[in-house]
């Protein structure tokens, strides 16, 4: 038996009793022939940050379009502020609160940063498109979220990598998401830009959202998680407590060296 197994915490409330903003238990999806998740479980509370690791191909980015609502599971629970739920679109998800940023941000180059934060539900006032009140309300999200951005009136082509991460996850927080599912935030960035967006997710913590960070970059993983899940062959294989783990049993539990 896999001895990874015990790391697996009885999710269904915190120490304080609390549920869990999202639980997500016995998660499978398979295309074809290939089975990418067998057994996938991951559960985030309020004001925590979760990484998710594993390998190339352990089914990381497909558990994460499950829970966006980007794939419909085969089999599985998906329970969201103690309720089961059904996430069969990108609209579901965010009905509920769930947000995914992807590597590829999905934002508009040649539009500034006010129109970004707003594409899909742009303000109104008398049937014209009311230019100063999205304004005032991107300069007050970027405050609130101490974002290190020139201007709101800036083009995002002219951002850099972090601002424009930057820029999508404001996106999503300041329409509500209270459960935020990051891919790689880091990957493209360098060292400056990777500590600002570190220091962006706690932030984002400390406003109490639920936070699950998909990371190959074990130190950062250490720096802002609070716990770490492991997937392996679309298994998960254990969630552990970072300050009770190191890297080293992180890693003989991503490559499956823990059970041999």
């Amino acid at each position: 038996m896999d001895q990874s197994q015990t790391s697996i915490p009885d999710v269904s409330k915190t120490k304080t009793g609390e549920a869990p903003l999202l639980v997500a238990q016995q998660v499978r999806k398979s295309f074809g022939t290939v089975q990418a998740l067998s057994d996938a479980r991951i559960d985030v509370r309020k004001g925590e940050i979760v990484a998710l690791v594993g390998d190339n191909g352990a089914g990381k980015s497909t558990l994460i379009k499950v829970l966006s609502g980007a794939h419909r599971p085969d089999a599985g629970e998906i329970i969201v502020r103690n309720r089961p739920e059904t996430i069969y679109s990108p609209n579901d998800a965010f009905d509920l609160g769930i947000a995914t940023v992807y590597q590829d941000l999905a934002l508009l180059p040649t539009r500034d940063v006010v129109a970004n934060l707003f594409v899909g539900r742009e303000l109104t006032r008398n049937g014209i498109l009311d230019r100063r009140r999205m304004t005032e309300e991107a300069n007050q999200v970027v405050r609130q979220l101490k974002t290190n951005l020139p201007s709101v009136r800036t083009r995002v082509r002219h951002l850099s990598g972090g601002q424009r991460q930057a820029v999508a996850i404001a996106r999503v927080v300041h329409f509500g998401a209270e459960i935020l599912l990051l891919d790689e935030p880091t990957a493209a960035l360098g060292v400056k830009e990777s500590h600002e967006m570190l220091s962006l997710i706690e932030h984002l913590k400390e406003q109490g959202k639920g936070i699950i960070v998909v990371s190959h970059n074990l130190a950062h993983v250490f720096r802002i998680c609070d716990r770490i899940t492991v997937l392996r062959h679309g298994r998960t294989v254990g969630t552990l407590i970072k300050n009770e783990t190191d890297s080293n049993e992180v890693v003989r539990m991503i490559t499956g060296a823990d059970i041999l």
